[in-house]
Protein backbone atom coordinates (compact mmCIF):
# COMPACT_ATOMS: atom_id res chain seq x y z
CA UNK A 1 0.00 0.00 0.00
CA UNK A 2 1.54 2.93 -0.74
CA UNK A 3 2.09 5.54 1.88
CA UNK A 4 2.48 2.41 4.47
CA UNK A 5 5.50 2.63 7.21
CA UNK A 6 5.17 6.58 6.79
CA UNK A 7 3.92 9.18 9.46
CA UNK A 8 -0.09 10.19 9.40
CA UNK A 9 -0.40 13.89 8.56
CA UNK A 10 -1.12 15.74 11.04
CA UNK A 11 -3.97 18.16 9.42
CA UNK A 12 -3.83 19.93 12.92
CA UNK A 13 -0.21 21.14 12.57
CA UNK A 14 -0.12 25.27 12.58
CA UNK A 15 1.42 26.99 9.67
CA UNK A 16 4.28 28.64 11.64
CA UNK A 17 6.35 32.07 10.07
CA UNK A 18 10.05 32.33 9.92
CA UNK A 19 12.49 34.86 9.04
CA UNK A 20 13.21 34.82 5.72
CA UNK A 21 16.64 32.94 4.74
CA UNK A 22 19.10 35.37 4.33
CA UNK A 23 18.23 38.13 6.88
CA UNK A 24 21.37 40.25 6.40
CA UNK A 25 20.90 40.04 2.22
CA UNK A 26 21.67 43.55 0.31
CA UNK A 27 21.97 44.54 -3.21
CA UNK A 28 24.49 43.10 -5.32
CA UNK A 29 25.31 39.97 -3.05
CA UNK A 30 23.71 37.09 -4.91
CA UNK A 31 22.59 33.81 -3.66
CA UNK A 32 24.74 33.46 -0.26
CA UNK A 33 27.77 30.97 -0.21
CA UNK A 34 27.06 30.38 -3.83
CA UNK A 35 29.74 27.81 -5.66
CA UNK A 36 29.74 28.32 -9.47
CA UNK A 37 32.16 25.52 -9.63
CA UNK A 38 29.07 23.22 -8.82
CA UNK A 39 26.75 24.49 -10.82
CA UNK A 40 27.02 23.50 -14.54
CA UNK A 41 24.12 22.58 -16.60
CA UNK A 42 23.11 20.16 -19.50
CA UNK A 43 21.29 21.58 -22.55
CA UNK A 44 18.55 19.76 -23.62
CA UNK A 45 16.73 20.16 -26.63
CA UNK A 46 12.67 19.87 -26.03
CA UNK A 47 12.14 18.64 -29.82
CA UNK A 48 15.27 16.20 -30.15
CA UNK A 49 14.10 13.55 -32.63
CA UNK A 50 15.00 10.86 -30.11
CA UNK A 51 13.70 12.72 -26.97
CA UNK A 52 10.16 11.14 -26.02
CA UNK A 53 7.49 14.07 -25.61
CA UNK A 54 6.92 12.60 -22.18
CA UNK A 55 10.08 13.42 -20.95
CA UNK A 56 9.05 16.94 -21.80
CA UNK A 57 6.14 16.82 -19.49
CA UNK A 58 8.03 15.09 -16.76
CA UNK A 59 10.99 17.56 -16.73
CA UNK A 60 8.72 20.52 -16.21
CA UNK A 61 6.30 18.96 -13.52
CA UNK A 62 9.20 18.23 -11.61
CA UNK A 63 10.83 22.04 -12.39
CA UNK A 64 8.30 24.27 -12.56
CA UNK A 65 7.14 23.55 -9.11
CA UNK A 66 4.64 24.31 -6.91
CA UNK A 67 1.65 24.26 -9.14
CA UNK A 68 -1.93 25.43 -8.08
CA UNK A 69 -4.61 23.23 -9.16
CA UNK A 70 -6.57 24.13 -11.08
CA UNK A 71 -9.79 22.47 -10.09
CA UNK A 72 -12.61 22.97 -12.79
CA UNK A 73 -16.18 22.42 -12.64
CA UNK A 74 -17.93 22.93 -16.50
CA UNK A 75 -21.49 21.87 -18.43
CA UNK A 76 -21.79 20.41 -21.68
CA UNK A 77 -23.15 23.11 -24.63
CA UNK A 78 -26.51 20.78 -24.10
CA UNK A 79 -26.49 21.13 -19.87
CA UNK A 80 -27.09 17.42 -19.59
CA UNK A 81 -23.49 16.50 -18.88
CA UNK A 82 -21.39 17.72 -15.99
CA UNK A 83 -17.94 17.49 -15.18
CA UNK A 84 -15.57 18.19 -12.26
CA UNK A 85 -11.50 17.90 -12.89
CA UNK A 86 -7.92 19.03 -11.91
CA UNK A 87 -5.73 20.50 -13.90
CA UNK A 88 -1.76 21.26 -13.64
CA UNK A 89 -1.47 23.77 -15.96
CA UNK A 90 -3.62 26.41 -14.11
CA UNK A 91 -2.47 29.93 -12.95
CA UNK A 92 -4.32 33.46 -12.10
CA UNK A 93 -2.42 36.07 -14.87
CA UNK A 94 -4.13 39.50 -13.77
CA UNK A 95 -6.97 40.64 -11.38
CA UNK A 96 -8.31 43.51 -13.03
CA UNK A 97 -9.66 42.27 -14.72
CA UNK A 98 -9.40 38.97 -13.18
CA UNK A 99 -8.41 36.60 -15.56
CA UNK A 100 -7.08 32.76 -14.99
CA UNK A 101 -5.34 30.44 -17.50
CA UNK A 102 -5.92 27.13 -18.26
CA UNK A 103 -3.83 24.52 -20.08
CA UNK A 104 -4.43 21.43 -21.54
CA UNK A 105 -2.34 18.88 -23.34
CA UNK A 106 -2.60 17.09 -26.56
CA UNK A 107 -3.33 13.08 -26.01
CA UNK A 108 -4.25 9.75 -27.40
CA UNK A 109 -7.56 9.93 -28.58
CA UNK A 110 -10.34 13.03 -28.17
CA UNK A 111 -9.70 16.03 -26.06
CA UNK A 112 -10.55 16.41 -22.18
CA UNK A 113 -13.93 16.54 -21.57
CA UNK A 114 -13.81 20.09 -19.65
CA UNK A 115 -12.02 21.88 -23.00
CA UNK A 116 -14.73 20.37 -25.00
CA UNK A 117 -17.12 21.79 -22.25
CA UNK A 118 -15.64 25.07 -22.17
CA UNK A 119 -15.33 25.64 -26.22
CA UNK A 120 -19.35 25.15 -26.45
CA UNK A 121 -20.87 26.53 -23.35
CA UNK A 122 -17.62 29.22 -22.54
CA UNK A 123 -18.94 28.69 -18.95
CA UNK A 124 -17.02 27.66 -15.31
CA UNK A 125 -15.98 27.38 -12.18
CA UNK A 126 -12.45 27.27 -10.75
CA UNK A 127 -12.41 25.94 -6.98
CA UNK A 128 -9.83 26.09 -4.54
CA UNK A 129 -7.96 22.44 -3.26
CA UNK A 130 -7.38 22.42 0.45
CA UNK A 131 -5.63 19.35 1.75
CA UNK A 132 -8.38 18.06 3.32
CA UNK A 133 -9.98 17.06 -0.22
CA UNK A 134 -7.27 16.34 -1.32
CA UNK A 135 -8.05 12.41 -2.53
CA UNK A 136 -11.33 13.69 -3.36
CA UNK A 137 -9.89 15.93 -6.20
CA UNK A 138 -7.72 13.44 -7.20
CA UNK A 139 -10.07 10.84 -7.84
CA UNK A 140 -11.98 13.05 -10.51
CA UNK A 141 -8.91 12.56 -12.62
CA UNK A 142 -9.66 9.06 -13.69
CA UNK A 143 -10.25 9.39 -17.78
CA UNK A 144 -14.00 7.91 -17.15
CA UNK A 145 -15.99 8.42 -20.94
CA UNK A 146 -17.53 11.70 -21.83
CA UNK A 147 -20.62 11.80 -19.62
CA UNK A 148 -19.33 10.37 -16.24
CA UNK A 149 -19.30 12.97 -13.76
CA UNK A 150 -16.56 13.97 -11.40
CA UNK A 151 -19.38 14.85 -9.25
CA UNK A 152 -20.41 11.65 -8.70
CA UNK A 153 -17.12 9.65 -8.48
CA UNK A 154 -15.38 12.12 -5.66
CA UNK A 155 -18.76 12.64 -3.47
CA UNK A 156 -18.20 16.61 -3.46
CA UNK A 157 -21.21 19.05 -3.17
CA UNK A 158 -22.85 20.48 -5.64
CA UNK A 159 -23.51 24.05 -4.71
CA UNK A 160 -25.15 27.06 -6.78
CA UNK A 161 -23.65 29.37 -8.77
CA UNK A 162 -24.91 32.84 -9.62
CA UNK A 163 -23.79 33.97 -12.74
CA UNK A 164 -22.77 30.67 -14.39
CA UNK A 165 -24.47 27.07 -15.14
CA UNK A 166 -21.89 24.97 -13.54
CA UNK A 167 -21.96 24.42 -9.99
CA UNK A 168 -19.25 25.39 -7.31
CA UNK A 169 -17.52 22.75 -5.08
CA UNK A 170 -19.45 23.37 -1.54
CA UNK A 171 -15.95 22.22 0.11
CA UNK A 172 -13.72 24.76 -1.30
CA UNK A 173 -12.77 27.95 0.73
CA UNK A 174 -12.59 29.90 -2.71
CA UNK A 175 -14.86 29.52 -6.06
CA UNK A 176 -14.52 32.00 -8.90
CA UNK A 177 -17.41 31.47 -11.43
CA UNK A 178 -15.76 32.52 -14.76
CA UNK A 179 -16.31 33.03 -18.92
CA UNK A 180 -14.60 32.28 -21.77
CA UNK A 181 -12.69 35.23 -23.17
CA UNK A 182 -10.30 33.66 -25.57
CA UNK A 183 -9.26 30.41 -26.76
CA UNK A 184 -6.31 29.01 -28.60
CA UNK A 185 -5.63 25.63 -29.96
CA UNK A 186 -2.00 24.41 -30.94
CA UNK A 187 -1.32 21.70 -33.03
CA UNK A 188 0.10 18.32 -31.11
CA UNK A 189 4.08 17.92 -31.63
CA UNK A 190 3.20 14.13 -33.00
CA UNK A 191 0.33 12.55 -35.32
CA UNK A 192 -2.45 10.71 -33.34
CA UNK A 193 -2.98 13.00 -30.30
CA UNK A 194 -5.25 15.90 -29.53
CA UNK A 195 -5.13 19.58 -30.52
CA UNK A 196 -3.74 21.16 -27.18
CA UNK A 197 -5.34 24.34 -26.48
CA UNK A 198 -4.87 27.54 -24.06
CA UNK A 199 -8.43 29.21 -22.34
CA UNK A 200 -8.48 32.76 -21.07
CA UNK A 201 -11.57 32.57 -18.39
CA UNK A 202 -12.62 35.74 -16.99
CA UNK A 203 -14.16 35.91 -13.19
CA UNK A 204 -17.70 37.09 -12.85
CA UNK A 205 -18.26 35.90 -8.98
CA UNK A 206 -15.98 35.32 -6.04
CA UNK A 207 -17.08 33.02 -3.39
CA UNK A 208 -15.11 32.79 -0.25
CA UNK A 209 -15.87 30.79 2.94
CA UNK A 210 -17.44 32.78 5.91
CA UNK A 211 -14.39 32.77 8.43
CA UNK A 212 -11.95 32.00 5.69
CA UNK A 213 -12.00 35.50 4.31
CA UNK A 214 -12.26 39.12 6.08
CA UNK A 215 -14.41 42.38 7.13
CA UNK A 216 -13.45 43.62 3.06
CA UNK A 217 -13.45 40.45 1.49
CA UNK A 218 -9.20 40.86 0.81
CA UNK A 219 -7.63 38.43 2.24
CA UNK A 220 -8.06 34.76 2.62
CA UNK A 221 -6.74 33.23 5.88
CA UNK A 222 -4.08 30.87 4.91
CA UNK A 223 -5.14 28.15 7.84
CA UNK A 224 -8.43 28.32 6.50
CA UNK A 225 -7.13 27.81 2.90
CA UNK A 226 -4.83 24.85 3.60
CA UNK A 227 -3.92 24.99 -0.15
CA UNK A 228 -2.53 21.75 -1.90
CA UNK A 229 0.55 22.12 -4.09
CA UNK A 230 1.48 20.01 -7.20
CA UNK A 231 5.10 19.05 -7.60
CA UNK A 232 6.83 16.23 -10.19
CA UNK A 233 5.68 12.63 -10.35
CA UNK A 234 2.62 11.55 -8.09
CA UNK A 235 4.09 13.92 -5.15
CA UNK A 236 2.28 17.34 -3.20
CA UNK A 237 3.23 19.82 -1.35
CA UNK A 238 2.02 21.64 1.71
CA UNK A 239 2.64 24.83 3.18
CA UNK A 240 3.91 24.27 6.63
CA UNK A 241 6.16 27.56 7.47
CA UNK A 242 5.71 31.36 5.68
CA UNK A 243 8.53 33.75 5.95
CA UNK A 244 7.94 37.77 5.02
CA UNK A 245 9.88 39.79 2.41
CA UNK A 246 8.70 42.86 1.89
CA UNK A 247 9.18 44.66 -1.65
CA UNK A 248 10.13 48.19 -1.82
CA UNK A 249 10.77 51.12 -4.50
CA UNK A 250 13.82 52.86 -6.16
CA UNK A 251 13.08 56.05 -4.97
CA UNK A 252 12.99 54.69 -1.04
CA UNK A 253 16.00 52.18 -1.77
CA UNK A 254 18.70 54.13 -4.03
CA UNK A 255 19.22 57.20 -1.40
CA UNK A 256 20.70 54.46 1.05
CA UNK A 257 22.64 52.10 -1.27
CA UNK A 258 25.65 52.49 -2.68
CA UNK A 259 25.24 50.08 -5.06
CA UNK A 260 21.99 51.20 -6.15
CA UNK A 261 23.77 55.15 -6.89
CA UNK A 262 26.73 54.19 -8.45
CA UNK A 263 23.81 52.34 -10.84
CA UNK A 264 22.20 55.27 -11.93
CA UNK A 265 25.35 57.28 -11.87
CA UNK A 266 26.44 55.04 -14.82
CA UNK A 267 22.88 55.01 -16.53
CA UNK A 268 23.45 58.39 -18.59
CA UNK A 269 19.84 58.47 -19.28
CA UNK A 270 18.73 57.96 -15.64
CA UNK A 271 19.84 61.02 -14.66
CA UNK A 272 17.74 63.38 -17.59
Amino acid sequence: MLGEGRPDLDLASEITVTKQPNPSWSYGDGVKDYDASANTHREIDPYAADRPMVNNYRLLISGIAPRPIGFISTVSGDGKRKNLSPFSYFQVVDHDPPIFIVGFSSRPGQEKDTFRNLKESGECVINTVSENMIEAVNACSLDGPYGISGWDISGLHEAPSATVKPSRVEESVLSIEGKVVDIKEFQAHFEGLSVAGLVLIQATRFWARDGAVNEDASHIDLEKLRPVAQLGGMSYGRITSTFELPRSRWAVEQPSSGLLKSLQSLDPDSRK
